[in-house]
């Protein structure tokens, strides 16, 4: 078995639950470290049968033990998304196994299918990629599962923000008021809960640029039950972050052109804004950092302090 992997082989025993999950024959040939990920380890597995011919599962093994603890509840939705995205309009992973308190693995785990196609983050394009995960995200939002997943969680509170070094002061504490506030009254949706580009994977052709399509909506761990806005300005936080504050305020107005509903004030809609974009402001170094290892150097935690600066500086302008 040739491997190729940075961070470390895998566990035999978690080998040996993976190879209890293939078919009659089937072997692991390949193994490769993905990137991107943060709280997991990502691995794709090339599988070989013995006509030749081969196929590509992905292992997610939670081994940091700062995540652990939350890799059971974590590994319960996703396998549960996936079995209800299966035969949906949302192109996602198929579930194979997954062990969520690692009773077969040496971590907690789950394997499933490989999907073809690549994140893509440049701000090449991003004109057509916007009105498409505006679309797919409508279409997340319209599943009704027959089990809801749990309601959402929002961690951050007015007094753990972390304000960017030479911020715009006022419009920070104009911010931090507005989510002092109760959360207003929703109307509850499906949430993917990371919906943002780093999870979303294209099949790009640079020879038709407008044949570019989502063949893939993966990271589905966070799922939960909540106010579209959520998702909505958690997807607006990202691509504002990645390619200026104009692009966050254009994906919102993307997804109800697509068809999504959001909330009917505007102060509605500001809170779900503001609170995506100051939870942001915590975890600035952790969500630049894959960014950069996708090929975006220039985007160091100091840009994407500068850029957050300017979004929730642009948020208040224009719906506070």
């Amino acid at each position: 078995m040739s491997k190729h992997d940075e961070v470390g082989a895998v566990r035999p025993l978690t080998l040996a639950w993976v190879t209890r999950h293939l078919e009659v024959g089937e072997r692991i040939v390949r193994i490769e470290a993905l990137r991107g990920g943060i709280t997991a380890e990502m691995r794709r597995l090339t599988i070989g049968a013995r006509d030749g011919s081969t196929r590509d599962l992905v292992l997610r093994s939670f081994v940091d033990p700062f995540y652990v603890p939350h890799a059971e509840d974590w590994l319960n939705r996703e396998a549960a998304a996936l079995s209800l995205l299966t035969g949906t309009d949302v192109p996602a992973p198929g579930l194979v196994a997954v062990d969520p308190t690692a009773a077969h693995c040496a971590h907690p785990s789950l394997l499933m299918t490989h999907v073809p196609g690549r994140t893509v983050l440049d701000d090449e394009g991003v004109e057509t990629r916007l009105p498409l995960l505006a679309r797919q995200l409508v279409a997340i939002h319209a599943l009704r599962p027959a089990e809801r997943p749990k309601e959402y969680v929002t961690l951050t509170t007015a007094d753990t923000v972390v304000i960017p070094r030479g911020a715009d002061q006022a419009a920070w504490d104009a911010a931090i008021a507005v989510i002092r506030r109760p959360a207003p009254p929703y109307e509850g949706r499906f949430l993917h809960r990371d919906f943002q580009p780093g999870n979303v994977l294209f099949d790009v052709s640079p020879a038709r640029p407008t044949g570019t399509r989502i063949v893939g909506v993966v990271d589905w761990a966070a799922t939960s039950w909540g106010p579209a806005d959520l998702d909505v300005a958690h997807c607006c936080t990202n691509l504002a972050l990645l390619h200026g504050p104009a692009w966050g305020l254009r994906f919102a107005q993307a997804y109800e052109q697509a068809g999504g509903r959001l909330a009917a004030s505007a102060s509605e809609r500001l809170y779900w804004q503001v609170r995506d974009g100051l939870a942001c402001s915590e975890e600035v170094r952790l969500v630049s950092q894959p960014w950069r290892e996708a090929g975006r150097a220039e985007l160091t935690t100091r840009v994407v302090e500068e850029r957050l600066d300017a979004y929730v500086s642009t948020l208040m302008d224009a719906l506070g």
